[in-house]
């Protein structure tokens, strides 16, 4: 896998993980997990502007879990 990471720098944050409680670390992959999906969120209405909210939603179900629901 490639890394922008700098080897010394993923040592630095491997440490900072590894001190932080569980709670913590369910707290920051809940708004990592948050940021990804107003990322996606924001490149698919840049490439789809013609989309309505709903099927916006559709649609970034099918690109973040594979599965698509039928149209209401």
């Amino acid at each position: 896998m490639f890394s922008d990471t700098s080897p010394e720098a993923a040592q630095v944050q491997n440490e900072i993980f590894r001190r932080m409680t569980p709670e913590q670390r369910v707290h920051l992959a809940l708004e990592m997990s948050e940021s990804m999906r107003k990322i996606a969120r924001a490149g698919l209405r840049s490439r789809r502007p013609d989309l309505t909210e709903a099927e916006l939603s559709r649609e970034l179900l099918g690109i973040m879990y594979g599965f698509v629901p039928p149209a209401a």
